[in-house]
This record gives C-alpha cells, structure tokens and sequence, in this order.
C-alpha cells in the first residue's frame, strides 16, 4: 500500500497533521503505509506509532528523529492531535470516506 491510497480523511488526518510540525515525522507516518494491506492496518498501526511516540524519552526522541528532535511540547501536541483525528476517521465507514481513485 502507498499513503497516495488513503482516504481523505486519513492522509489529511494523519499525514498532513504530521507534516504541519516537521516533515521527519511525516516520513515515520508515510513509511506505515508500506507494511499493511489496507486503510485500516495503516490507522490502526498509525494509532499505534503515535502511542509509542508519546512515551519516548529525550534520548530515544533523538534517535527517532536522527539528531533533530522537534520541540517535545509540540510534538506531543501533534500526536495527541493525531489520535484524536484517528479516532474521529474510525467513525466514518470505509464506504462513506473519499478517495482520489
């Protein structure tokens, strides 16, 4: 799968979310989309990779962002923004969600 399959409501969701703080955490989002079959394994491990980010401390953040960690406050921010969006997508039916194909 490619992030150019997602529905609207997900890539605006999740990656265009991601990519108003720093593209570096738009490419942890955007490299999901590789390992699943369909929107909903992307969500659900979306959901998940934002949970992880979240519990990171100073050190891991660091590795995770190759040396350049975004603003702690603000990441967290954009994660828990993040998850809120997922949770709101989830309510939508795949039927119902817009997709450019």
């Amino acid at each position: 799968m490619d992030t150019d399959d997602l529905s609207k409501e997900a890539y605006r969701g999740i990656i265009i979310e991601a990519e108003k703080l720093t593209h570096d955490l738009t490419l942890h989002y955007g490299l999901l989309s590789y390992d699943v079959k369909n929107e909903t394994e992307y969500i659900d491990k979306a959901e998940k990779l934002s949970k992880e980010l979240l519990s990171l401390d100073k050190i891991d953040l660091d590795d995770m962002f190759w040396g350049e960690p975004p603003d702690r406050k603000k990441l967290h921010v954009t994660l828990k923004q993040i998850i809120s969006n997922i949770k709101e997508i989830k309510t939508i039916p795949i039927k119902d969600r817009h997709y450019d194909f």
